[in-house]
């Protein structure tokens, strides 16, 4: 038996080798509740997937040429207690797994703040072409592809995109949300301890999306603040010349700090996001009257 056995292991192995900086692996209250969910949900659906198939291969078996005591009735009347059966327990199955992801999305509201023993932490978050600029307004510094918060605290996110619509994930620490242009997306995530977690873009976004990619560092609270105060020692300023060129698209871009960051450019970012929508759409070319000619 070991010896079958062997491929089946190898197998699991190498499937949930993949989950160890993933959503299999939380690190935070909100990943945690949704790998609860997901459990919950597959378990529930085992419930009418697993008699299916071995009803199918008890059937398949029984009912093979070679078996002469296999018979079936050749009667075609209606069957009420077996279509009852049939269709009841699914539609159960359906009712039920509908109720607990209807609770379990609800109470997971990426706009519900997270309950703890310290204020929370606020970042914005800006999706460029193709990196992720973090700003801390209360701070005042800000950080390219590289995310720093203290564990145990609640952080509080307000997403937009500078360029195309983005998604924005941190597996460990949970909840996809999308970054749009001339919008401002919530979202609350808390790391229960210390550690690395990958965050990455989760949609296609153009050339440089899969180097898209950046690490949040969950850091004791005075790591945190040690942190803070060298970004403002040795960072450069981020003003506006400064944004211009971060701005432009750029692959593979390091993680980089800025000492010092306008308190409204989370918001100078929006408006300039919707003002450029709007003369595209005012001055598009397909807008223009057509001229024919011949007058």
């Amino acid at each position: 038996m070991r010896y079958p056995v062997l491929p089946v292991v190898l197998i699991g192995a190498a499937t949930l080798g993949g989950c160890s900086e993933g959503v299999l692996n939380p690190k935070g209250p909100i990943a945690d509740a949704e790998r609860l969910l997901l459990i919950n949900s597959t378990a529930i659906m085992l419930v009418v997937v697993i008699p299916v198939i071995l009803a199918t291969l008890g059937f398949a078996w029984w009912y093979r040429s070679s078996n002469k005591r296999a018979s079936r009735s050749q009667s075609e009347n209606y069957e009420g207690r077996v279509e009852f059966v049939i269709w009841s327990i699914p539609a159960l199955i359906v009712i039920l797994l509908s109720g607990v992801i209807w609770i379990g999305s609800h109470q997971l509201d990426p706009r519900t703040p997270i309950a703890g023993k310290a204020d929370p932490l606020r970042v914005d978050v800006v999706a460029l072409d193709w990196k992720w600029l973090f700003i801390y307004p209360d701070q005042g510094i800000a950080a390219v592809n590289e995310l720093v918060i203290p564990a145990g605290t609640p952080v509080s996110f307000r997403l937009t995109s500078a360029t195309v619509m983005n998604s924005f994930f941190i597996p460990q620490l949970g909840s996809q949300v999308y970054a749009m242009g001339g919008m401002a997306t919530h979202l609350h995530l808390l790391a229960d301890a210390p550690g690395e977690y990958p965050g990455f873009s989760a949609m296609f976004s153009g050339d440089g999306f899969s180097d898209m990619r950046f690490i949040a560092k969950a850091v004791a609270a005075p790591d945190f603040e040690a942190w803070i105060k060298e970004v403002r020692e040795a960072g450069s300023p981020l003003d506006t010349a400064g944004y211009a060129a971060l701005a432009k698209p750029s692959t593979a871009v390091p993680p980089k700090t800025f000492a010092s960051v306008d308190a409204n450019l989370f918001q100078r970012i929006i408006d300039q996001t919707v003002a450029g929508v709007s003369e595209w759409v005012t001055g598009a070319a397909w807008c223009q009257p057509v001229q024919r000619a011949g007058g």
